[in-house]
Order: structure tokens, then sequence, then C-alpha cells
């Protein structure tokens, strides 16, 4: 066989991927026939795990703007190097990396000038407007991919990706001052940045939605110093509050619960709308701040961060098939921690 022939046999063979078609479709199994070919500055990984992320459900609930075309979701994707576009360096086929949801950017704005690549005006997004990883092979951008500690199996990266990112992006928001920290929301990225907080001597209270017990009783197994309900009120002043659900109304709770010059963090990309509330909340120099997005930075300084500390994954496995499932469950709240997706 020659050279050219094995080239092209190399790339027949067919890998599938779930997609979906438009908002609020259910995801359906699509193959492709020959593997995606990286262009210059690409590479092409073979999915291993995938994370399965609050934000895949905004956009495939239509909560994010239709981006125009068919969509794969997925942006907490760990997998093998198995192919290098032209021009690549520091990459090597058969590394294990991960990429996330910040997919790609100018770095041309004056947002990317200034070092705040994730407010660019002209950014795409793994697994929104890019093809992501509820899928066996993807496509990424070669500057948006990073190495991940060895200390992680697969399953157990896939979440360091988004929910890890986030969390230590709202995290680092709330400032090193910041010693009574209160989650509200204790899934995927509370239940890591929990272990973060307590690892670093900061005192943790977890809100989760009434009744959600097996999350609350998660939340004190790994350090919180308090987990109840989002509606109780918060057993001391807070210093700040990382909100995790999409939930509007939460905020005005959040904000009587933070001392005066304490901080309110909206970590989602994605919320429903924040109910009127007197000023007098808000006075006191208290804050409310959002976190958009995360840069290439973030993602040095968590995975560092996560190669130091033992943090641990609470995994919830699901096959690449049951990807709709997955969602359903998530959407439900299920299960504690993070479910992943595995071919």
């Amino acid at each position: 066989m020659g050279d050219a022939q094995a080239a092209c046999a190399m790339t027949d063979q067919p890998w599938c991927a779930m997609e979906m078609a438009a908002p609020g479709r259910p995801l359906q199994q699509v193959w492709r026939q020959r593997l995606p070919q990286p262009g210059p500055g690409q590479v092409r990984i073979h999915v291993a795990a995938c994370g399965v992320c609050r934000t895949d459900l905004h956009v495939v609930d239509g909560d994010l703007p239709w981006p125009g075309h068919a969509v794969v979701p997925g942006h907490e994707i760990v997998g093998h190097v198995g192919a290098l576009g032209a021009g690549v360096a520091g990459l090597e086929v058969g590394q294990r990396v991960g990429v996330p949801w910040l997919g790609w950017t100018c770095g041309r704005c004056e947002h990317c000038l200034a070092g705040r690549e994730n407010l660019c005006t002209g950014a795409r997004f793994t697994g929104w407007q890019i093809a992501g990883g509820y899928a066996e092979q993807v496509l990424a951008d070669a500057r948006f991919v990073f190495a991940l500690p060895s200390r992680y199996g697969d399953e157990e990266a896939a979440p360091l990706l988004c929910a890890g990112l986030i969390g230590w992006r709202a995290y680092a928001m709330a400032g090193a001052q910041a010693q009574r920290i209160g989650l509200y929301g204790f899934g995927a990225a509370a239940h890591l940045i929990a272990q973060v907080a307590v690892h670093q001597g900061r005192e943790v209270f977890a809100f989760t939605r009434p009744g959600d017990t097996p999350a609350q009783d998660l939340a004190r197994s790994l350090g919180a110093a308090w987990a109840g309900d989002s509606e109780q009120a918060a057993p001391k002043p807070l210093d700040a509050a990382l909100l995790f659900a999409p939930v509007g109304a939460l905020v005005p709770t959040a904000l009587q619960a933070v001392r005066p010059g304490g901080t309110v963090v909206c970590a989602g990309i994605h919320m429903s709308d924040i109910p009127s509330f007197p000023y007098r909340w808000l006075w006191g120099e208290r804050r409310i701040v959002s976190v958009a997005n995360l840069t290439r930075q973030d993602g040095l300084d968590f995975m560092r961060v996560a190669a130091e500390i033992p943090l641990q994954v609470r995994v919830h496995r699901y096959a690449l098939a049951q990807a709709n499932q997955a969602l359903d469950d998530l959407r439900a709240g299920r299960f504690a921690g993070a479910a992943v997706l595995t071919p």
C-alpha cells in the first residue's frame, strides 16, 4: 500500500456524534464516515470522556442563542491527540489533553490585548458554535488545549475543564479576604471548589435546592462547615456567596446573607431574571459581579492547583448514546456531583 493509500485508509474510520438539529430537540446519534482532518493550528482529538455541564442544558434548551447550524454539545473534553494540523507546536500525537468552553478568540480586540480574552467580542465556544465532545472525535484550536494533571483518570479530569475552571474563576472573584464562603447550588462546580476552599483554610457553607439531602451530605463529607436548603438563613454572615444555580431569585437571598463589603458572584452563563429588591440589601458596599467564560490563564492556574490538591471528583457515568438521559438527570437534579459521557 502506498503512502497516499495508507493516509486514506487512516481517515476512512466511521465515528459517531450526538447532534442536535434545532433548539429543544433531543440529541440524535449521527455517524460520520471519515475522520475530520485538522486545519492549520488545529488538532484532532480522540475523545475518552466528556463532562455534562449545565451550560449544555442552556444550549439544548434554547436559553442561549441558536448558532444557526446543528450542534454537538460538550466542552469538558478529555482525549488523546490523534493528528496535528500545520503549524502546531508543543503538542504530540498520543498526548492526553483537555478542551474547555472557550474554543477560539481573535487575539486582536481590546479585550484580548488586555488579557481578558474571556470577553472577546468574536469568541467562539466549544459545544455551541464549535462542535463539541459529545462525540468520538473532535477538532480543537491548539491554542485552547490544556495538559491535564496525571493524578486524575479521564472521567475524573473531564469536570475539571468547566466545573473546575468556572468554580475557580468565581472563587478568585470572591477575593483573598473572603474567609466565609457560601455556595448556592451544590453540583459539579461547587463540589470541586469547596474542596479547594477547605484546603486553603476557608469556611464553606453549602446551600442546595430544598430537600436535596444527598447534595448536603456530599458537601459535609467534603469539609463544608454547614449544609442546608437555599431557603434557610446562613448560620453566619458570609464574606462572599458564589451562585452556581441559575436561579435569579437567589441573588437577593445571597445579598442578605453577605456582610457589609461582601460579594455575590453569579457564576453561570445564563440565569433567570433577578427580582427587584430593596436597596438596603445592596447598601453597605456589597457587590454583585458576574463570571464570563474563562481565560487560558485560568486553566493553567487551576490545573496547577488541581495537581497539588487530591480533589475527590464525584462522577456519574453514562455511555455516549445516553447523552439525553444524562441531560435529563442533570436538569432534574437526580445526582450529586458531575455527569460524564464515555464513548
